[in-house]
C-alpha cells in the first residue's frame, strides 16, 4: 500500500528537489466546473505585486486592519492571490498545489507583511506540513511573515459519509455522521 504522502502527486519542485507533495483539489465538482472559465490568482514575485494587487483589486481593510486573501502556492512554488471569497481552485488555476490557504496582509510602519496565514482550504486540504513551500514563496518575494501557519488546519474525509471535517481538539469524529476519523490525511483513498 502506498503512504499518504505517495499518492499526492510527485515532481519536482521550483529549486529542483524531488518528492514534491502537490495537493490535488477534493473539492465539490459543481464549484471546479463553475470556477473553471476564471482567471487564476495573480502570481506574487515582489511586495510591489501585492501592493499593485490590492490597489488595482480594490481591497479593503479590515475591522482589525488586515487585508484578507485566498492563497495558494502554485505548482512552481509561487503565491497566488485572489480575493478572500474566491474558491482556491480558481485561484490555482485548475491545477494541483504545494499549499493553500488564506493570508492576512497589513500595512506597518509603510511596510507590507503577511500578519496571520492559515492552510484553510476544503477545496485541497493540505497539510500543516506545507508550510515549508509556504515559507519558501514568501522568502522569494521578501516579506516578513510569522514563523508558521497562524492556525494550522487538519483535514480528513469520513470514510462512512465523504464529508470534508476539520478535526478540531484532536478530536478524530466526524461532525455529521460522528464516524472515526483516520489519523492520517486521507484524500488520496
Amino acid at each position: 500500500m502506498l503512504s499518504h504522502r505517495a499518492a499526492h502527486q510527485l515532481s519536482f519542485d521550483f529549486k529542483g528537489l524531488i518528492n514534491t507533495i502537490l495537493y490535488k483539489y477534493v473539492g465539490a465538482e459543481e464549484i471546479r466546473e463553475t470556477t473553471a472559465h476564471l482567471p487564476p490568482g495573480s502570481r506574487i514575485l515582489s511586495i510591489n505585486h501585492i501592493d499593485n494587487w490590492i490597489r488595482e483589486t480594490k481591497q479593503q481593510v479590515d475591522v482589525w486592519g488586515l487585508i484578507a486573501a485566498t492563497f495558494v502556492i502554485d505548482c512552481e512554488g509561487y503565491l497566488r492571490i485572489a480575493d478572500r471569497h474566491s474558491e482556491h481552485i480558481a485561484c490555482a488555476g485548475g491545477k494541483p498545489v504545494l499549499s493553500a490557504g488564506e493570508i492576512f496582509f497589513q500595512k506597518f510602519n509603510n511596510d507590507l507583511e503577511v500578519a496571520e496565514i492559515t492552510n484553510q482550504s476544503t477545496g485541497f486540504c493540505s497539510e500543516p506540513e506545507s508550510w515549508h513551500y509556504v515559507a519558501k514563496a514568501l522568502n522569494l518575494i521578501k516579506i516578513s511573515y510569522p514563523r508558521s501557519f497562524s492556525i494550522e488546519f487538519i483535514f480528513r474525509r469520513c470514510f462512512a459519509c465523504s464529508q470534508i471535517n476539520i478535526v478540531k481538539d484532536n478530536i478524530f469524529i466526524c461532525s455529521v455522521c460522528k464516524a472515526k476519523l483516520p489519523q492520517k490525511w486521507n484524500f488520496d483513498q
